[in-house]
Parts: C-alpha cells; sequence; structure tokens
C-alpha cells in the first residue's frame, strides 16, 4: 500500500467519469501527499461515475486499479445504465456528499458533477486537469460567463440547456472562492486567465514518472488521433487526409486512437493509410512513459502537446504538434474552434511546431 494513501479518509470524495481525470487525481494525492490518521489507509474515495463508451469504461476499469494498487478506495457508479441510474447513483452518494469536507472533480461542465455541487457542503473544491476543456473553464469563471464546452460556444442553447441553466448558475457560484470556501485547480495546462482567489497548482506528472519508465524508444515515429470530428469540429475527409500526409512525411507507423474515435473513421483510416491502429487500454501519458514509443510523436492540437513532454521529461521522446488548417473546419464548427485551436498550439512547451499539411 502506498504511504500517500492515508490522505483524508472519508472527508475527501474525488468524482472521475474519464481515465485522464482519474490519472490528475492520483497525481493531485501524490503532490499533496494528504494524510489523516484516523482513516489509516482509507485516504481518498475515488467516485468513478461510469460511462457507456465501452473504450472509457476499459481504460477507466484499468485506471481503477492502479488507483486500488495505491490504496485509495474506489466506489464504480453505473450512472448511465438506463432512466433511474441518475436518480439511484446521486441518491446513494448523497450522504458522502453531505459529510465530504473536500471534492475533487475532473469536469465542471458535466452535468452529473454540477448535480453533485448542489448537494455538497465542502468548504474545499478542487479541480483537477480534463485536459484542453480547464484552459476554457478557468478563462469562463475569471470572466464571470456560464459554463459552456468550446466546442459547443456560439451555438444558440438547446431546449436542456435552458432547463439546466439554474443548476449550471449554481455550480459556477459555487466553484467561485468565497471567505467559505476554498477553491484549487490543479493542472498542467497554461492559463493565461487566473480567477480571483482561486490557487493555481501545477501538475508536472511526477506520480507518472515515478511509477513507470524509462520507456524503450524505437527509431520511427508514432501519431496520436483526436475525436475533433466525431465532436463536429473537424471535417473527416480533410483530417484523413492530413493523417495520411503527416505518416508518410514523418515514417510513422502506429496510430494512438481517442477513447472516443469512431470504429468507421479507424477501419477506414488503417486501410487508407495503412497505419496500424492501436486503442490503449490506458491514458497515453502512461502508455508513452512505460513503452515503446517513438522517437518522434505526432499530435493535433490536443492535451496531449501539454502533457507529454512533462510525462516524457528526461527522454529522447520529441513531441511534434500539426496545426489544423482553417479549411479542414466544418460548417457547424463553432465560431471560437480556430482560435481555441490555434491557442492549444501556441502554449504547448517543448514541443516541435509543424506547420498544417495540405489536405485535398
Amino acid at each position: 500500500m502506498s504511504p500517500r494513501a492515508g490522505s483524508a479518509g472519508s472527508h475527501t470524495l474525488a468524482f472521475v467519469e474519464s481515465p485522464v481525470q482519474l490519472l490528475n487525481v492520483l497525481e493531485w494525492a501524490h503532490l499533496h501527499a494528504l494524510r489523516d490518521p484516523e482513516a489509516p489507509g482509507g485516504g481518498l474515495t475515488l467516485v468513478v461515475l461510469s460511462p457507456n463508451d465501452p473504450m472509457t469504461r476499459g481504460q477507466l476499469r484499468r485506471m481503477a486499479e492502479l488507483a486500488r494498487d495505491e490504496g485509495y478506495e474506489v466506489r464504480w457508479e453505473e450512472a448511465r445504465g438506463g432512466p433511474g441510474a441518475p436518480f439511484h447513483t446521486i441518491g446513494g452518494l448523497t450522504p458522502l456528499l453531505r459529510r465530504a469536507r473536500r471534492v475533487v472533480m475532473g469536469d465542471p461542465f458535466s452535468r452529473y458533477v454540477q448535480l453533485l455541487l448542489t448537494i455538497t457542503k465542502a468548504r474545499d473544491l478542487v479541480v483537477v486537469d480534463d485536459g484542453t476543456a480547464t484552459m476554457e473553464f478557468v478563462a469562463q469563471l475569471a470572466r464571470g460567463e456560464r459554463l459552456v464546452r468550446w466546442h459547443r460556444k456560439g451555438g444558440r442553447p438547446g431546449a436542456r440547456d435552458l432547463i439546466f441553466a439554474p443548476v449550471s448558475s449554481s455550480a459556477r457560484r459555487r466553484l467561485t472562492p468565497s471567505a467559505k470556501r476554498h477553491v484549487e485547480i490543479f493542472s498542467s495546462m497554461p492559463m493565461d486567465e487566473r480567477p480571483d482567489g482561486v490557487t493555481v497548482t501545477a501538475n508536472d506528472f511526477a506520480w507518472t514518472r515515478a511509477r513507470f519508465g524509462p520507456p524503450r524508444i524505437t527509431k520511427g515515429a508514432d501519431m496520436v488521433g483526436t475525436s475533433l470530428v466525431e465532436t463536429g469540429v473537424v471535417d473527416g475527409d480533410r483530417y484523413l487526409e492530413a493523417v495520411r500526409s503527416l505518416a508518410k512525411t514523418h515514417g510513422a507507423a502506429r496510430y494512438f486512437a481517442h477513447r472516443r474515435e469512431s470504429t468507421d473513421k479507424l477501419h477506414r483510416l488503417a486501410a487508407e493509410t495503412g497505419l496500424e491502429i492501436v486503442r490503449p487500454d490506458l491514458p497515453l501519458e502512461l502508455i508513452a512513459r512505460r513503452g515503446p514509443i517513438g522517437r518522434t510523436i505526432l499530435s493535433f492540437p490536443s492535451t496531449v502537446v501539454h502533457t507529454l513532454p512533462l510525462a516524457l521529461i528526461g527522454t529522447e521522446v520529441r513531441v511534434a504538434v500539426c496545426d489544423i488548417d482553417p479549411a479542414w473546419l466544418t460548417r457547424n464548427a463553432s465560431p471560437r474552434a480556430q482560435g481555441f485551436l490555434s491557442g492549444v498550439t501556441g502554449t504547448a512547451r517543448d514541443v516541435t511546431r509543424l506547420s498544417a499539411v495540405t489536405a485535398a
């Protein structure tokens, strides 16, 4: 059992919905090394609000095993298992929420998390990284704007958005520091705007580097996939052509699929580019750290251009990021998409910038 397991006992609850969120909760706990003599070995309680996507569920189960190995309690909730699942989940978590002194969350945009925030009386709230979404959350909190994901911003709110608006507004207020509430953001992402009163703590992936690696490095290049097509930001044909061009130019052999990429798209990528499609069973930061991994990792603008250089400190691996050509964007893409993606690339440290490839 890890000495970090004795953290905050039943007083600290963490809610995660993705493998990366769970990884970053482990990084946060490792850094803070929280201890509670009244709860030996019963530190942090991780609550997994499980999605339905099979690949995400598989990665979450592997991450849950790592969390248990560290000595943390993991509570798996089938939060989306049917029409009555949300009521059952929230009802079962309410007693824990009311007792919790600290709540850690990975996605403040999540409606599930926002509902849970209306129940808790915790004085300490912690937001751990959920990738590039954290950058937008911080900016919106600093400006006092409503919480909405960057790739949806600019469109008219739907009926569900309007119904849920009071809950979202309440969550934003609770995530605003006050004399009675402390808010911390634990992130590896750059932040141009910092909300007043919020504590910002840097995530340098110390736990990942301490537990895994160093990796065996191969001579070739690997490519990291993105879900920009699935979220309606980038045209599928343009994306495929860009992947083919990058793979040919840099000699890439493997394509690490994003957990949200569709099966049909991945089959087409394999058939038309010759790339070996790899569906990782853990977040890419851990996959890369364990190895084997290519000497060059190719990526489009995404979280990994910020996290992989940190996870791979001390190795000879180079991370290269390819800009998104404005011509690749779909008609339905948010008006802010190009600026946001350019910002993700432009603020990345220790990466090689590649010009957008020509996609016919």
